[in-house]
């Protein structure tokens, strides 16, 4: 047993640990540096040699390949990016390329990274909402590698291109790091931005190759083709060297088996942390929220009497705190940093020994992200630490499921209609649109430029027949025009957006509504202005909206006989109407009020699967109310496992499950994307439906509840507000299907 695993022997033991395995260490592959490197290039990385995997993606590079390199945490990836930039830039000074990041963060990390290298004649900038205007220009005119955002190019870059036409001239290389990021409604919209740059560049004379950096996702060559419009070459086999890593699963004690609640994961998390920083060990734990991270810290430092090597870290904080942080977490002085996931992307923190996360994060890639950077220096120790949530549960009682899984698919669809109409006037802003545009935009593009009675057919092509450029309307987190801004009545910051479609359910007026895992109470809810006013909110009770729900299908795509049923996917037409909502408390989820509503009925067309049982599934359970109660469970539980194979959130999705339909009539279940358009997530899961029913009953096999639970089949948004699940009839008809 090495010295690293011997100072948390001892730590791991108890009914609380779920599972408990160690992944073996991994040797490093090396290749040698191209001979054709630019000398001071070569001089200023400072390595001899460089991981198989870098030098791959060098020579497609080199080819002329657009490149999207998808290895681990910490496999040198931003090398491998950076490369073919800094030796085109030693050779061409004028050569310009722009680097874009999903958040701010990540370009001041990458920014430190490009001046540290010294190469002569390099000029990197950063050039986002924060730059002062009086820079802006100098920076279009001297730097020659910008670092910014697609929101900046959208808005910034795209609609003035005349001021970046140097820029936009001598584009070489257009680098998207941590591009799985970039799916559902915000890579749809980031592939409609990046097909503009592509359009823009070429009319200024440069056709840039662009380099993608992506965690381990299941297909990168179809996200990265979906980003840009065009063919990349994946770099997948990730050479770097890996540590032995000892994996745990924590599952918090149960408390009461009937209701399935359990102790505190927050509590649990302090714990571990406490224990871990005794020892020695450089923990970092992840939280969901800025207020889980900040509990987490408050609850270690109360365990351990003394805070001084302990530090929260989260969005919030001003540059110059994130950079003392992470430079004593690098350092060594800190030893206990409890964070959301802003430290999760690819910020360098040196060597850590251990990492906790609190709640299965979402998907199989993130929480891999996060564990990546457990054992940087000898062996590493990560942890997940289960909340009740059914998806957490899950993976306690089946880990294989977990931990041998393939990790999820990054879907998008750039041209889903809301999402492209926005894009196209922008793109008719920008240059007139011909024929030959179709090739970057895509056929659809010019499709719906014909019929768009704000734009205009001239000699030269179809142009924008308003004034203001169209992009300042056009958010790149909603799929429609039509949405309400979330502002904070306290600061007057604008906290996000929501769509139309989904406001009245989330934000009406008396809601709890969450921002990054911040709780905040609506105020008003002004249809006219369309603005929600929220306040901060520490109360210890929620509000589930209820809601009417029907369905019509539009168009079946694809129907298949599968697992012995019809099953359906196509576009329907969902019309809801929140009618009420019930306020309940954190604790015990009892009703404390139901609160009516007066609020107007929306309508949006989106993608669905649907199927349809036969008698022989649903015999015994085929009476009514039972009937209903075994197609609501399942539906629901179907709901919580989909991100297992979709990149998506259950708030992503919607469902409605019916003793008849009036279009099959028969019983049905729909399960459909909850944004306007739909973005492939209902797609992903028609593909993988074998597998989706197959976990799905899985998950309502193993947990210990009696009649149902937030484990299993009861859900956080249902309509129904959870009336009407019948638990041990969704088992017995989901087993059935085979």
């Amino acid at each position: 047993m090495s010295v690293d695993v011997l100072r948390w022997e001892g730590l791991l033991q108890g009914e609380e640990v779920a599972h408990l395995t160690t992944e073996p260490e991994r040797e490093a592959r090396f290749a040698p540096l191209p001979e054709d490197l630019d000398p001071r290039v070569r001089d200023a990385i400072g390595v001899p040699q460089l991981y198989a995997h870098q030098r791959a993606a060098w020579d497609a590079a080199a080819r002329g390949d657009n490149v999207m390199v998808t290895t681990g945490t910490a496999s040198g990836k931003t090398l491998a990016f950076n490369l073919p930039v800094l030796d085109a830039l030693a050779r061409e000074p004028k050569t310009r390329a722009l680097y874009l990041y999903p958040t701010k963060a990540l370009a001041q990390d990458q920014f430190r990274t490009l001046s540290g290298y010294r190469v002569p004649k390099l000029k990197p900038a950063i050039y986002d909402g924060d730059t002062p205007t009086e820079q802006r220009w100098q920076i279009r005119k001297w730097s020659n590698v910008i670092l910014t955002n697609p929101d900046m190019v959208h808005i910034g870059l795209l609609p003035n291109h005349d001021r970046w036409g140097d820029v936009l001239a001598n584009l070489r290389y257009i680098v998207v790091d941590e591009a799985h990021v970039y799916r559902g409604v915000f890579g749809s919209h980031v592939a409609n931005v990046l097909r503009r740059l592509r359009r823009l560049a070429r009319v200024y004379g440069s056709e840039p190759q662009f380099l993608l950096a992506s965690a381990t996702i299941s297909n990168p060559g179809e996200l990265g083709a979906s980003l840009l419009g065009a063919p990349v070459t994946v770099v997948g086999d990730d050479a770097a060297p890996r540590a032995e890593r000892t994996i745990v699963l924590w599952n918090p004690p149960l408390l009461d088996s009937e209701f399935g609640l359990r102790a505190s994961a927050l509590a649990e998390a302090s714990r571990l942390q406490a224990m871990f920083v005794e020892r020695g060990l450089r923990t970092l734990t992840f939280a969901k929220s800025r207020k889980a991270a900040e509990l987490i810290h408050r609850f270690t430092a109360e365990r351990l009497g003394d805070d001084t090597h302990l530090s929260p870290y989260r969005a919030g904080y001003t540059a110059q705190q994130r950079r003392e942080i992470e430079r004593r977490l690098s350092e060594g002085d800190l030893l206990g940093v409890s964070a959301t996931n802003a430290l999760e992307l690819g910020i360098d923190v040196g060597m850590l020994d251990a990492v906790i996360s609190v709640g299965f994060p979402g998907t199989v890639a993130s929480l891999r992200q996060q564990w990546g950077r457990a054992g940087r220096r000898g062996s590493g120790l990560a942890v997940l630490i289960a909340s009740e949530d059914g998806l957490d549960q899950f993976f306690m009682r089946e880990p294989e499921k977990l931990l041998g899984r393939r990790v999820e698919a990054a879907i998008l669809d750039h041209a889903n209609p809301r999402v492209l109409a926005g894009h196209v006037r922008s793109a008719a802003y920008e240059a007139p649109l011909t024929e030959d545009d179709a090739a970057i935009l895509g056929p659809e593009a010019l499709d719906a430029a014909r019929h768009d009675p704000e734009l205009k057919q001239t000699p030269a092509g179809i142009v924008w027949a308003g004034k203001e450029h169209p992009a300042a309307h056009v958010s790149l987190r909603s799929s429609e025009p039509d949405a309400f801004s979330i502002v904070d009545g306290n600061t007057g910051a604008v906290l996000g957006v929501v769509e139309r479609s989904r406001a009245y359910s989330t934000v009406h007026e008396g809601a709890v509504y969450l921002h990054m895992g911040e709780s905040f109470l609506v105020r008003e809810l002004n249809l006219n202005t369309m603005y929600a006013v929220v306040e901060p909110f520490s109360g210890n009770w929620y509000t589930q909206a209820k809601k009417e729900t029907m369905t019509r299908i539009i168009e079946p795509r694809r129907v298949e006989w599968r697992l012995g049923m019809e099953v359906f996917f196509g576009e329907i037409e969902v019309t809801e109407q929140v009618v009420a909502y019930e306020r309940k408390t954190l604790s015990s989820r009892e009703r404390i009020e139901l609160v009516p509503l007066e609020l107007p009925p929306t309508t949006f067309a989106t993608e669905a699967v649907w199927y349809l049982p036969d008698p022989h599934h649903l015999a015994e359970v085929d009476e009514m109310p039972r009937l209903l109660g075994t197609l609501h469970a399942a539906e629901h539980a179907m709901i919580a496992i989909l991100p297992l194979w979709a990149m998506c959130d259950r708030w992503d999705i919607g469902g409605l499950s019916t003793n008849i339909h009036p279009e099959t009539g028969r019983p049905t279940v729909f399960i459909y994307d909850g944004h306007p358009g739909g973005v492939g997530i209902t797609e992903r899961g028609f593909e993988e439906f074998e597998g989706w029913v197959a976990d799905t009953a899985a998950m309502i096999r193993g947990c210990p509840c009696s009649d149902g639970c937030p484990s299993c089949v009861q859900s956080p948004k249902c309509g129904n507000l959870n009336d009407m699940l019948d638990k041990a009839g969704a088992l017995t008809f989901l087993s059935r299907l085979r």
